[in-house]
């Protein structure tokens, strides 16, 4: 009996363990090529894979975390986990989940009501609700100008971070385009007003390249939401973030559109190769003066809700933890955006940082305060 013989009475065929596992032959060469499950024995001459029972274990591991929708990136982390911290890391992606499908389920629920012609507002608190907030922008300790813009006032949050020679009045013009929603709030659809702010932005930023042909790459990105009620409208494109503190947990509520988090996505690399990337600044969308793709949607406020809203100079230096832990030990808004701007500096403030931290209270709570 040959070598290649004696493997494939020992081990399972790509056929044989893709039917014990569920998984498909072409996912188990995809798991091969990310490093995920890579089989035991792969015959050179035939390019055949063979895979070890004691692999199946593993293999039904991935097969439900792909069931679940978990991306290949954070699957590779799981499986590198004891299995109490597995658990863990389990429960914090079900815990994203569950805040994203509520959101989708609030915007179904508003579009159903709005395209049936129900004025009704979203169904969810009934309580009475304000804002509570502070902004709060800084140059960092490594450039030469803050090409950052923040604004929060009693309607509007958003902070917008600015790139090129003129990213500066980038920033300030998509800015200037979302403040008149502060006091002309619109009484039909929230995401359709912030949309068309934006797009006439994004022409006041074209306008800056014809005004500058030397100008480059100018553009901003954009984190902006409007309040109307217990209504929170999102609008998002670019790296800086969004997250919302509900119960002592943290969500990030936004994605960034960046070539690193498309790689993370697909599982081509770790959160820790993402980390030093050397493309981690690459942007996949931004506002330039061509035509704008947004990510938009719909929250349902809750009391003692808090968001932030910061620009890149604070993630790409501060940590989850130090965030969340920031979010939960400090009240007052001003001061937890101050500490947050702190903690970037003093990892050494490579870039401007914004942060705009917002609290949603009682209205009963907030005129008594």
């Amino acid at each position: 009996m040959g070598p290649g013989w004696e493997v494939g009475v020992r081990l399972l065929s790509i056929g044989a363990f893709a039917r014990a596992t569920r998984l498909t032959p072409k996912a188990l060469r995809l798991y091969d090529e990310l490093g995920l499950l890579p089989p035991a024995f792969v015959d050179q001459a035939s390019g055949y894979r063979f895979y070890d029972p004691a692999q199946l274990e593993r293999a039904r591991l991935v097969a439900w975390l792909r069931r679940l929708g978990m991306p290949l990136a954070r699957i590779r982390i799981v499986c590198g986990l004891e299995p109490a911290k597995a658990a863990e890391e389990i429960a914090a992606y079900w815990s994203q989940v569950e805040a994203d499908t509520a959101s989708r389920r609030d915007l179904a629920a508003f579009l159903i009501a709005s395209l049936s012609g129900r004025k009704t507002a979203m169904t969810g608190a009934q309580e009475a609700l304000a804002i509570r907030y502070a902004a709060q922008s800084d140059i960092g300790r490594c450039r030469e100008t803050n090409q950052d813009s923040a604004y929060a006032g009693s309607r509007l949050l958003a902070v917008a971070d600015g790139m090129g020679s003129g990213g500066g009045l980038a920033s300030a013009a998509v800015i200037d385009a979302l403040k008149p929603l502060e006091t002309s709030l619109p009484a039909g659809d929230l995401l359709n007003a912030m949309e068309q702010a934006v797009a006439q932005a994004s022409a006041a930023v074209g306008g800056l390249h014809e005004g500058d042909p030397g100008s480059g790459q100018t553009g901003t990105t954009v984190t902006a939401m409007l309040w109307s009620g217990s209504q929170l409208a999102l609008v998002h494109i670019g790296d800086c973030r969004a997250y919302l503190l509900r119960d002592g947990e943290l969500f990030q509520i936004t994605h960034d559109h960046t070539v690193v988090q498309s790689l993370l996505d697909e599982g081509r690399i770790t959160s820790e190769e993402a980390a030093t990337h050397p493309q981690r600044s690459l942007l996949l969308r931004a506002i330039d003066g061509s035509a704008v793709e947004l990510d938009t949607s719909l929250h349902e406020a809750a009391p003692d809700d808090r968001y932030l809203l910061c620009s890149d100079g604070l993630t790409t230096v501060v940590s989850t933890e130090v965030v969340r832990d920031t979010l939960r030990g400090v009240a007052d808004p001003e001061q937890a955006a101050g500490r947050l701007i702190e903690a970037a500096n003093a990892g050494g403030g490579p870039d401007n940082v914004s942060c705009i931290v917002a609290d949603i209270i009682p209205l009963v709570r907030h005129v008594t305060a």
